[in-house]
């Protein structure tokens, strides 16, 4: 869900050529290199870069015989020029999506000639080549900037490292310089010019582990594959604070939110350490994961995409952050103006998939679809989608197909299991429901899903309390409990518990959340209203509708990514109204639910209202519309 910037052997580079003795040759290549450099640097000086023009960084030429530096400068020297607001570089997901359409690997070797077809094929302006020699125990770092039409030289910088050890500040040096010779200012460059060590990491063995997983993470789109990675960068740096980040990134977008939040925490009691744009990076992670403070978060975003405006990150983010706000013509927007920044980009493309389902756009999601798989066809996460589409649709030879494609798919299989649950309990089956459930939530502990199996488990708490069944309910809860606990577990957990009959845990439950999520946007106006008023449904209405009150604002807002968990404030409103013997007002709220199939989806929710609607007419006098809904009540459970 939240953003990022996104087997065949790579072919060999051009620069690399067999071991020479470089304790007699180096100190004359470096003296003729600079003199030609420099000479034609003096000759030819080119005119600068501007700030709309893109560049692609290619990968260094390596002729050390140390694969410690393959890939590993790169993404250094990545992170380096990612600060600058003015040096815009190609992203490494429109990169790859640029080499399958040249019909080569998308982690293909970026040498200087095939950086350059990207360059050009992406109307890019320029490549930034890198090399890296050794003598004795010194490495020499040069980078050029060469203009993508012409292949002239733009720019170039070098600089030595006296051992292994400080080849990073080197590669820092040349990064600054080579800023400020493509026309970024000298305020700019000071301003924004963190040294390596903050950066990224003072160990090469680090740097090369986090190169590894960020390519599995954003290029390769393979979040299992990217896990151990980052861990092990973390292993060999414990203050290496984006490795953090991105292991937390990573675990929230599978469904792990409790790993999430303990990684984010170190990156963020880290952030000193790193770069402005990376502490941007961290500090908006913390604001929508960890605290799940959604206003500050949205705020940090506003201010990372005004510094570095043609940065998609927080402008996809933002659309996430609108769908826990409940705004979805704004998240869509928010997806489009980044898709726009990066076509390249598989996580894009999916949340713009979510959300036009979220506006029950179907044929649109359709569309961004076609997109995502054309770009994307190894993407399996994107038969999800297909299959609620399908639901909403009523195409149940669909649903089968797209269900059978995530079977026998670790770290995906659980999903479809527990949407195909939700859809058997839709439609009343639930024998069928229950044995779905135990398959999904086997498969999720399989794939070490801990927090997704109970989250699975309590939501089908609800379920059995929404369907009069309270001492089956109550059993889920516990054993959701005694699973894994989170934050989304537990409010789950107590709200079928106070629809089940058990205020007194319920409310201890509630009491918890409150106390240790104060500034959680979903806890404060949502799951804690929502646990109050299943709690007084039964004796008080009234003041089930007064908890619900706050809710009002958010109240169309996603509450966690693990389940479809959408519209509990307007379901219990409408009960509550039920209960009170309103029955204009209830009717108001169950028609919330049916005008919103895309967030309901397959939810018991769903047509449940039609049953509420149909009480609803019926207490407020109107009996052809009463008997309307309860006619549809049955239709909306048989075409399923």
């Amino acid at each position: 869900m939240i953003e990022e910037e996104d087997g065949s052997p790579p072919p060999p580079a051009t620069g690399k050529t067999r071991r020479l003795n470089w304790r007699v040759l180096l100190p004359a290549a470096v003296a003729v290199l600079a003199l030609a450099a420099g000479g034609f640097w003096f000759f030819h000086r080119a005119p600068r870069l501007t700030a709309k023009d893109t560049v692609v960084l290619a990968d260094f030429a390596n002729t050390t015989g140390d694969p410690v530096f393959d890939g590993t400068l790169r993404r250094g020297l990545a992170a380096q020029l990612e600060q600058s607001p003015y040096v815009n570089l190609l992203s490494d997901q429109r990169v790859a999506q640029t080499l399958l359409l040249m019909a080569r690997p998308r982690d293909a070797l970026l040498t200087q000639q095939l950086a350059r077809d990207v360059c050009q094929r992406t109307a890019g302006a320029a490549v930034l080549t890198g090399a890296i020699a050794q003598v004795g125990t010194r490495y020499l770092l040069t980078l050029m900037a060469i203009d993508c039409a012409s292949g002239e030289s733009l720019a170039s910088t070098e600089a030595q490292a006296g051992d292994k050890n400080h080849v990073l500040d080197a590669l820092g040096k040349i990064a600054s310089e080579i800023r400020s010779k493509l026309g970024e200012s000298l305020a700019s460059v000071q301003k924004y010019d963190a040294p390596p060590e903050n950066v990224t990491t003072p160990s090469l063995e680090a740097l090369q582990a986090y190169s590894l997983g960020y390519n599995a993470m954003v290029i390769r789109s393979d979040g299992r594959a990217a896990i151990p990675l980052f861990q092990r960068a973390i292993n060999l740096d414990p203050n290496f604070a984006m490795a953090y980040a991105r292991l937390g990134t990573t675990y929230f977008n599978w469904d792990q939110p409790a790993r999430a939040t303990e990684n984010l925490q170190r990156a963020f009691d880290l952030r000193e350490r790193v770069s402005e744009r990376e502490k941007l990076y961290i500090a908006a992670h913390h604001a929508d994961i960890v605290t799940r403070d959604f206003e500050a978060a949205r705020k940090v975003y506003e201010v990372w995409a005004q510094i570095y405006p043609r940065d998609e990150v927080p402008l996809g983010n933002l659309g996430i952050i609108y769908g826990f706000l409940g705004d979805y013509d704004k998240a869509l927007a928010a997806h489009q103006g980044a898709h726009r920044l990066n076509p390249g980009s598989g996580n894009i493309l999916n949340n713009i998939v979510v959300a036009f389902l979220q506006l029950n756009r179907l044929e649109e999601a359709r569309a961004a679809l076609r997109e995502a798989q054309a770009l994307h066809p190894d993407a399996v996460g994107l038969h999800t989608h297909l299959y609620t589409i399908a639901f909403l649709q009523h195409d149940a030879e669909e649903m089968e197909q797209e269900a059978a494609a995530l079977m026998g798919k670790p770290g995906w299989e659980d999903s479809m299991l527990f949407y195909q649950s939700d859809t058997a309990a839709y439609g009343g089956h639930f024998a069928q429901a229950r044995d779905l459930t135990r398959r999904a939530v086997d498969s999720a502990r399989r794939a070490d899903k801990k927090e997704t199996a109970s989250a699975y488990t309590a939501a089908a708490a609800v379920r059995e309390a929404l369907a009069g069944n309270p001492a089956l309910a109550k059993q889920h809860a516990q054993a959701a409990l005694a699973l894994a606990k989170g934050r989304d577990v537990e409010a789950i957990s107590a709200i079928a518990l106070g629809l089940a009959g058990d205020p007194a845990q319920a409310a201890q439950l509630a009491g918890l959340l409150g106390k240790n999520s104060p500034e959680d946007t979903i806890v404060q106006f949502n799951s804690l209203p929502a646990i109050r008023a299943s709690n007084a449904l039964r004796d008080d209405p009234r003041k089930a509708i007064e908890a619900l009150a706050v809710s009002a604002p958010y109240e169309l807002g996603q509450t966690t990514q693990i389940v479809t968990f959408c519209l509990y404030p307007v379901y219990l409103r409408g009960e509550a109204y039920l209960a009170a013997r309103q029955g204009a007002a209830a009717a108001a709220e169950f028609q919330k639910i049916l005008d919103h199939p895309g967030l309901v989806q397959n939810e018991p929710i769903g047509p449940l209202a039609h049953l509420g609607i149909g009480r609803a007419n019926a207490l407020a006098g109107d009996t052809g519309k009463a008997r309307s809904a309860y006619q549809e009540f049955p239709l909306a459970v048989e075409r399923r």
